[in-house]
């Protein structure tokens, strides 16, 4: 749609028609593989083309194709509006959901490069600070990058059969830098922690994808199980985003598992060089010490357990209180940075003409038109619709062969606000079927307004369905990695509530305005109602990381002396620097996205790193400490009638003997 205004002169002058015309012949003129037609006031006389004051008037036009491809033509449409901008003094727009699309793209592209901007180089910081050594840091980032490239190109091949979102290319690089650099920092820190307690190099990879590299594939298996929860929500926007994160966790945990091991085998004892000293160690005493910071907090946990546990769990059930407040609906063109090109356009269609012009509702009625009970019917609802103020005028079509209606109306507001989805529940529940009772006809009711009710309804409706999966399936997974009940049962109340925490603080901040402005991020008056539910599932999976790796080391300590305390103590320091290291790196690339200018791309990467900030203090220094301190051998119990279950062990066992021995 292009807005055309002038400050001087109005609609009835010649020169304002003379204008119109010149750009219209001009836009037409780029041929029907750009433009198939379109019309502007003076073609139809429609008055609902021209604004309230007259200084302006819409020329609304239909790209040729797919309405899905149409972004990719509206460059030479932009160019047009380009040329007669500012020419005797009129002021040319473009708007639309084709110009919309285009923003998206652009600005998320942006948003991309900002992200990696940020976090690649902090999450090398962090790895030279967990390493010691530069050289170590940057295999990690290699096999991230690789994970990245693999699962694009997967995903490049996809696309060509199914129809993808935009921002397939943003979940894969944001999921990807993380699992990618978490799954590769704890194979590569075990290698080192083989080789510093003497074994020889073949066995140091060996061990460490025995040991390491299983806990990554069975937490890469959780992520990816509790991702597809995902794919119960029957929307493109939903599977996208489910297929970029589980393609980039399967590539991720492949190269974890493959070209890791063939990179450490290769550079041997060379990925330690480049030590920086001051913050190098000993792999090899830091596990068996009884000392250090992270042995130091697990046991003062363990001295007071039940302490401990109501003082954290109360911290995150408050933090979570504020999700009871939450209000979620997709976000409209109000939130769009700036730089946008079509927010100058829906900014004067909202200030000149009456609201919602660019995206009427759109009402269907199938049904014989000349059929007296038919005409009663549209009658009625445009009658209904004219005493309404939240409506305007109501254009009415037929199709040749007269069996379908079409009736455009216009409607106030911004199509994505919760007032409009209102309005369309009090269409479709009260005012169509009043207007058409006993109609021999079918009136259904879209447009972008209806589009966004039915996607928010839709993920209302089946969250129950994908939260009962995922918690299932990763009950059903941790029991059979730790041949225990009470363990998966304590990860996921654990989950829950660093995961209901990060939506409190999401909503104190994103949505209340508490912080707003020191974080930099836009206010709004709702989440992004596919927000909660992605987040869930994406959490879920990634926060299991952390407890797959801890107990896995817990549950090897236990095994070997039978020590609850001592088991619990070794497991919390001997990975309590690479864990800190691994959060770290993801809160430093979700909060790298968090910096962006799309409101959703702020509003999941600032979720998604308080959520792992949470899950890597809180859960794992005191909750999950205080809470086996407090179970003993009871954390490892089996009920007999389950003993057929098979035994999948995360650490493997001895595969040659130490080198002491």
């Amino acid at each position: 749609m292009v807005i055309v205004r002038s400050d001087s002169l109005t609609v009835d002058n010649p020169r304002f028609q003379g204008f119109v015309e010149s750009i219209f012949e001009e836009i037409t003129g780029l041929g029907t593989d750009v433009v198939e037609g379109g019309f502007h006031f003076y073609l139809v006389g429609q008055e609902l083309l021209v604004s309230e004051d007259r200084r302006s008037t819409l020329i609304p036009l239909t790209m040729a194709g797919n309405p899905d491809e149409a972004h990719e033509r509206i460059d030479e449409i932009h160019e047009v509006a380009h040329q007669f901008d500012g020419r005797e003094g009129f002021q040319v727009l473009v708007t639309g959901e084709a110009t919309l699309s285009k923003d998206f793209i652009e600005i998320s592209e942006d948003d991309l490069l900002t992200g990696e901007m940020f976090g690649v180089p902090i999450a090398l910081v962090i790895m030279v600070v967990v390493f010691g050594a530069v050289v170590a840091s940057f295999v990690p980032l290699l096999i991230a990058f690789v994970s990245i490239a693999l699962a694009l190109g997967v995903a490049a091949i996809i696309g060509q059969v199914f129809t993808l979102s935009v921002f397939v290319q943003n979940m894969a690089t944001l999921i990807g830098l993380a699992v990618g650099i978490d799954y590769s920092l704890f194979i590569l820190e075990r290698f080192r922690e083989e080789r510093a307690i003497g074994r020889d190099k073949g066995d140091a990879v060996v061990r460490a994808a025995a040991t390491a590299g299983r806990a990554v594939f069975f937490s890469g298996m959780t992520v990816m199980l509790a991702l597809l929860g995902l794919f119960f929500v029957p929307t493109d926007l939903f599977w996208s985003l489910a297929i970029g994160a589980i393609l980039v966790v399967a590539a991720a945990v492949l190269a974890s598992l493959t070209l890791l091991p063939a990179v450490l085998y290769v550079l041997g004892d060379r990925v330690n060089a480049l030590k920086l000293p001051l913050l190098g160690r000993s792999q090899g005493e830091s596990r068996e010490m009884n000392s250090g910071v992270w042995d130091r907090i697990a046991r003062g946990v363990m001295r007071y357990p039940a302490v401990s546990l109501v003082l954290a769990a109360g911290i995150l059930i408050a933090a979570g209180v504020s999700y009871l407040d939450i209000n979620t609906n997709l976000a409209g063109v109000s939130v769009l940075p700036e730089k946008a090109l079509a927010k100058d356009g829906f900014e004067l269609l909202d200030r000149d003409f009456f609201g919602g012009i660019s995206s009427p509702i759109e009402i269907v009625i199938d049904g014989e038109a000349d059929s007296e009970a038919v005409q009663a019917g549209i009658e009625g609802l445009r009658t209904s619709l004219a005493e309404d103020s939240a409506f305007g005028a109501a254009l009415v079509e037929v199709n040749n062969a007269r069996d379908l209606t079409l009736l455009t109306v216009v409607a106030a507001g911004d199509p994505s606000s919760s007032e409009s989805s209102q309005r369309i529940q009090n269409l479709r529940d009260r005012i169509i079927p009043q207007a058409f009772t006993g109609a021999p006809a079918e009136v259904l009711v879209t447009g972008v307004a209806a589009k966004t009710t039915d996607f928010t309804e839709t993920v209302d409706r089946l969250q129950p369905t994908v939260f009962a999966f995922v918690l299932g399936l990763s009950f059903l997974l941790l029991m059979l990695i730790f041949r225990s009940i009470l363990v998966p049962l304590k990860a996921i109340i654990m989950n829950l509530l660093s995961v209901g925490a990060a939506y409190g603080i999401l909503v104190l901040v994103v949505q209340e305005g508490y912080g707003n402005d020191f974080f930099g991020f836009t206010q709004v008056e709702a989440i992004e109602s596919w927000l909660p539910l992605f987040m869930f599932a994406v959490l879920f999976g990634l926060s299991m990381d952390y407890h797959v790796f801890l107990l896995s080391r817990i549950r090897e300590r236990f095994d070997e002396h039978g020590d609850n305390s001592e088991a619990i103590a070794f497991g919390i320091r001997s990975t309590g620097k690479i864990i800190t290291g691994a959060a770290l790196i993801m809160v430093a690339v979700f909060g790298g996205f968090a910096m962006g200018d799309m409101v959703l791309f702020q509003q999941m990467g600032f979720g998604l790193a308080v959520a792992i900030l949470l899950d890597a203090t809180i859960v794992r220094s005191v909750l999950v400490p205080s809470t086996m301190k407090l179970l003993g051998r009871a954390n490892w119990y089996l009920p007999n009638w389950l003993n057929w279950l098979p035994e999948l062990q995360v650490e493997a066992s001895e595969l040659s003997p130490d080198p002491e021995s």
